[in-house]
């Protein structure tokens, strides 16, 4: 099943600070930009799947607002940021099985209002927090940056891993966002910027956490064949996987320690026949330096416990030995959930990359991770057919 869907096409509306249209209509704008970037009219999809967060129905609104009738595969998901991984395997699967033959994979957020801090954009009022909740919002877990914050010192806590590490990690994404004219944060800083940035919860400090964009971001599947005769160059998928651990977030479990990289690494590699030592380029989901710094380790890029170091040894930016989140990932890019790391491993996978397309993109690694630790998916893409 893994020898015949390509990704086709890639639409992506303005990103950052863009005001005035909904998510839906957001949406909309990416499918129609992405099915024209692959040679396609919007007539031409049979299968829609769109990630959770625009409100009310929003597969079949918008559809509807597409214009799209008859779909053989249309559906909601959500797995946070783990989402698009999750959509592409699905997507696959239908395309091999003959369930649908050109589906358009969708996010689209529209958080950020005029006039009002990005913190506010996912600001929860008080009197939400009610029964056992507000136990713990009394000890200060308020947010998922405390809840990250608790993840990150409990690997601090176990494997000596330092601020400056973490540090490290933002440093060399920045050095890629760079590189990337949509970034949102260009200038360059340094490890003393980094630890210098005001504290959002410790030991997480500003430049350890994402930012929060407005925009959406569109993929379409279909099969290698047919995409080889589209518009642009196909991005075959040679693998995926999934993992959801289920840590509590109590002494003894694997919380902050593991992540479901762990399970759906392997899974994912095994099915594409590769192995870490094949991976070329990464493109992790970094809601935060600690995800990145998790995820290298739970993938086997260096030992458990390693990652800080491995981080530090500036291996992760340019010119470095594992190009990772060669985009500015969604530290320094742009924050679209599991569609940052995407949309940049299609742009890595194409040789579109520019000023920072890496050297070698046989192998590009994606990783998505949704809810706090709770959802992990990982893909192998390629731009060449699996086993050509």
């Amino acid at each position: 099943m893994t020898d015949g869907a390509a990704i086709a096409g890639l639409g992506m509306t303005e990103l950052g600070k863009v005001y005035g249209r909904s998510p839906r209509r957001l949406a909309a704008d990416a499918v129609r930009l992405a099915a024209a970037d692959a040679g396609l009219a919007l007539a031409d999809l049979d299968g829609l799947l769109v990630s959770h967060g625009m409100g009310g129905s929003p597969g079949i609104e918008l559809a509807d607002a597409l214009g799209l009738r008859d779909l053989r595969l249309l559906t909601q998901m959500n797995s946070f940021g783990a989402t698009a991984g999750a959509m592409i395997s699905y997507a696959a699967m239908s395309v091999a099985s003959g369930a649908a033959s050109t589906v358009a994979c969708v996010f689209a957020d529209a958080p950020l209002k005029p006039k009002q801090s990005a913190g506010s954009a996912y600001h929860r009022d008080a009197r939400e927090w009610y029964g056992f909740g507000g136990m713990t919002a009394a000890l200060g877990l308020r947010s998922v940056n405390a809840f990250y914050a608790l993840a990150a010192q409990r690997h601090m806590a176990r494997y000596g891993t330092t601020s400056e590490q973490l540090g490290a990690i933002a440093v060399s994404t920045r050095q890629w966002a760079a590189r990337n004219p949509l970034a949102q944060m260009r200038e360059p800083i340094t490890i003393e910027d980094h630890q210098a940035s005001r504290w959002v919860a410790e030991p997480l400090h500003l430049l350890d956490c994402c930012l929060v964009s407005n925009g959406a971001i569109a993929v379409i599947v279909t099969s290698a064949d047919r995409a080889r005769d589209l518009a642009r160059p196909p991005v075959h998928v040679w693998g995926w996987g999934q993992g959801h651990p289920g840590h509590r977030k109590e002494r003894g479990s694997g919380f902050g320690l593991t992540t479901g990289a762990a399970t759906s690494g392997p899974v994912a590699m095994k099915m594409a026949g590769v192995t870490v030592d094949d991976i070329d380029v990464c493109e992790l989901y970094d809601c935060y330096t600690y995800t990145v710094l998790v995820s290298l380790e739970d993938y086997g890029f260096c030992a458990k416990g390693e990652g800080g170091a491995f981080a530090a040894s500036g291996a992760l930016g340019p010119g470095g030995t594992l190009p990772t989140n060669t985009g500015g990932g969604q530290l320094s890019g742009y924050y679209m959930w599991g569609m940052t790391p995407l949309s940049e491993a299609v742009i890595q996978a194409r040789g579109d990359g520019g000023e920072r397309q890496a050297g070698k993109n046989d192998v590009i690694l994606v990783s998505g991770n949704g809810g706090i630790l709770d959802h992990h998916a990982t893909l192998i893409l390629s731009p060449h057919q699996k086993g050509a």
